[in-house]
């Protein structure tokens, strides 16, 4: 919303709150619960300093707690749900009476603190939204900052602007400052990239090549483990927008041994980054002064990877938490603290094609993730095989252009069939197809049916081994993107 924020840990909190007095106070959701020993928690003086204060999930239980209140566990609430607002003054101005939000919390608030009034309510939280207006607290125990949530930025604009006195100002890209930030930090030193030719890792890619030009080695690591026609892609593509080739290190063979007899989800993640990193730093040793990585590590990267020590752990994304504690190179990663749908906006303002900025996310470890338990040569040709169908029936329908994301995935699971007027004993492949703007929230796409039917017939026909067909429904939360 253009408006400048600072995030604090709430152990030195009032002390920088009483050097520089904020506009207003957001207390963020957690992990943790209220009750648990060594929860977060923030000193009481902050409700008595005449700052507008708004708890989010975990900041409202706090806040509720430490103002007398009573938290417990129970009435869960995972994913979208109804909200039915009573109090259109200052947070819900202008907000509709019924609203989808997305919760995630397995702790509520059963008794309020004195002074608040109930603002909204869902079907299962009676306190999903409250207020005690005078001194201009507020608590809401949904996650407006999450795209699903339908209102969310309303919530959070009046928040800013009619509750804190703030102004909403047009966000604009700077994309000369960043490329100064790169050309500034890089000197004269050389950066080698991993260069996997999706979104994000162009997005970087072309950012580093404009700032410091032939001082930048783009570097594809062919793993087997990404969609077939990014090689091609890679080849064809990218020369002409980095200024230079990109290398590429054939290396297939070395990531199926790597992954032999790995079966842990975390472990594939961590085996799969060093040995990236390890291929990449042989690379870097046949150039002089190569000092940086570049990474296309974006926001939610870093967020699923525990981001922050009072975040929980999600996964380990390969260039984030399955990074080796040795790595000998500094990483450069300008993408960092920006979300899917920015980098896309940065990606257009460069000029890159649509077709580049807006092709689908593909994860770091590839279909690796996509295949429950060990990945051998035989399980990855038919994820590969079956992940082409689905991308293909997608795009002959009309639905790929609709939806942010669509895969496969070779679940481990076993089912007996039919074929042939005989009994079969195969593999259960699952689908997912979802809606999202950031990854940080995803609704499961409405496919029509015949879509679905066709995924359907495909699969079990082309793919060997397979049995059946499930379509996962799950949104996010409580699911997360990839299985793994």
């Amino acid at each position: 919303m253009g408006i400048s924020m600072q995030i604090i840990d709430p152990d030195h909190a009032i002390g920088v709150i009483k050097t520089q007095p904020p506009a207003g106070i957001i207390l963020s959701g957690g992990p943790a619960s209220v009750y648990e020993p060594g929860a977060p928690s923030i000193d009481k003086q902050i409700f008595k300093m005449g700052i507008p204060i708004l708890g989010i999930c975990y900041g409202w239980q706090l806040m509720a707690q430490l103002l007398g209140g009573k938290v417990e566990s129970g009435k869960k609430e995972y994913g979208p749900t109804n909200l039915v607002t009573k109090d259109f003054h200052d947070l819900f101005y202008g907000s509709p009476k019924r609203s989808v939000v997305f919760e995630s919390h397995g702790d509520s608030v059963m008794k309020l603190p004195t002074g608040f009034i109930v603002l909204a309510s869902t079907p299962s939280v009676e306190y999903a939204a409250v207020g005690f207006p005078i001194p201009k607290m507020y608590g809401v125990q949904f996650h407006p900052e999450v795209h699903h949530t339908r209102f969310g930025k309303q919530l959070l604009e009046n928040f800013s602007t009619r509750i804190c006195g703030l102004a909403v100002k047009p966000v604009r890209l700077d994309l000369q400052a960043m490329i100064s930030e790169i050309k500034e930090k890089v000197g004269s030193k050389k950066v080698i990239g991993a260069f996997s030719g999706g979104t994000d890792s162009s997005v970087a890619g072309v950012l580093v090549a404009r700032a410091i030009g032939k001082q930048f080695i783009p570097v594809y690591i062919d793993s087997g483990l990404m969609r077939d026609e990014t090689l091609q892609r890679i080849k064809n593509t990218f020369p002409k927008l980095l200024g230079t080739s990109v290398r590429i290190i054939h290396a297939r063979e070395q990531f199926l041994q790597t992954l032999k007899g790995v079966t842990d989800p975390e472990q594939k993640r961590k085996v799969i980054g060093k040995l990236y990193i390890d291929l990449f730093q042989a690379e870097a040793s046949k150039h002089q002064d190569v000092e940086f990585l570049l990474q296309g590590t974006t926001y939610a990267d870093f967020i699923h990877s525990q981001g922050t020590k009072r975040s929980a752990h999600i996964k380990s994304h390969h260039n984030v938490g399955g990074l080796p504690k040795d790595l000998k190179f500094k990483l450069l990663e300008p993408l960092r603290y920006f979300y899917t749908d920015e980098v896309r906006k940065i990606g257009l303002k460069l000029g890159l094609a649509k077709e580049v900025v807006f092709q689908q996310p593909f994860p770091g470890p590839g279909h690796a993730v996509r295949i429950m338990g060990e990945v051998t040569a035989e399980r990855l040709a038919k994820q590969v095989l079956a992940d082409s169908i689905v991308v293909e029936e997608m795009q002959k329908s009309g639905q790929y252009a609709k939806i942010f994301q669509c895969w496969s995935i070779m679940t481990g699971a076993n089912s007996t069939a039919v074929k042939g007027d005989g009994r079969f004993y195969g593999e259960v492949i699952a689908i997912r197809i979802v809606k999202s703007k950031d990854r940080m929230t995803a609704d499961w796409a409405r496919v029509p049916y015949k879509v679905l039917a066709k995924l359907s017939t495909r699969l079990v026909n082309e793919v060997p081994g397979i049995s059946r067909v499930v379509y996962d429904i799950t949104t996010k939360p409580p699911a997360t993107m990839e299985w793994e």
